[in-house]
């Protein structure tokens, strides 16, 4: 097999499964892709894209603290790893909510806006109700929120991402601003009215969106952003959540940076 491959007549090749997609399905992004061309362009040979620097993705990543299965290689005589927790199928993880933008130059090619918004933990704060041999009652400590519902992400949205796109963003550069978000259930509506209160107070016109439905491809977060920092996370031995929530901000960093 392997002569065969270096001779070229078998090729290795990793194959994915990709998301179905319904006529419905085809026919909206057929919508989503003719919305982006530019109007002066409509009457050219060959049109043009809006170049889309006002649009600021979003999207949450689950972040595990380990895996059930991981590939180790071992020196003779190394004793192999011992990983253990309580339930196999219930692995400690925090899910993170990220967002990013277009990195933004001016006319002598100086960044003005490198894109980079934040990335959040959706985690809470709580006081440790006993003591145990890992610290002392009344600690606290870094708990993960299991249900992100939509009350979770709009406030996630009002209180930090509003708040960080309107401290980031390049006065005087592209509106309206859109926040393109996929099609998950937690995920406000375009007009929620508590959204739409708070953005009318900042001056800023900044409106929800949503990609597409089945159409990962069409967020720059999930077409490669999460599953870098994903890649580097996973090689770190972690047994704590505030180990992994540090593991991730550093793979941030290294992959922005």
């Amino acid at each position: 097999m392997h002569r065969r491959i270096k001779e070229g007549v078998l090729r290795p090749h990793t194959n994915a499964i990709k998301s179905t997609l319904t006529h419905e399905n085809r026919r909206e992004r057929l919508e989503f892709f003719l919305s982006k061309i530019t109007i002066q362009s409509l009457l050219s040979l060959i049109p043009a894209f809006y170049d889309m620097f006002n649009v600021v993705h979003i999207d949450e990543k689950w972040f595990d603290i380990s895996k059930p299965s991981k590939h180790y290689y071992l020196v003779p005589r190394e004793d192999e790893p011992l990983r253990t927790c309580k339930s196999k199928k219930f692995i400690t993880n925090i899910m993170f909510l990220a967002a990013v933008a277009r990195p933004i130059f001016d006319s002598l090619g100086n960044k003005v806006f490198s894109g980079e918004i934040s990335i959040y933990l959706f985690t809470t704060l709580e006081l440790a109700k006993r003591s145990n041999k890992n610290r002392i009652a009344g600690t606290l400590e870094t708990k993960p929120i299991l249900s992100v519902n939509k009350e979770v992400t709009r406030s996630w949205l009002i209180e930090k991402v509003l708040l960080d796109i309107k401290a980031k963003w390049p006065q005087g550069h592209i509106v309206p601003i859109f926040i393109q978000q996929d099609n998950a259930n937690p995920h406000i509506d375009v007009n929620d009215s508590k959204f739409l209160e708070v953005t009318s107070r900042y001056g800023f016109d900044i409106r929800l969106c949503f990609q597409p439905p089945n159409s990962p491809d069409l967020n720059v977060l999930d077409l490669g952003f999460f599953r870098a920092i994903q890649l580097l996370q996973e090689q770190e031995v972690l047994r704590t959540i505030d180990e992994l929530v540090d593991a991730v901000q550093t793979c941030i960093l290294v992959n922005v940076g």
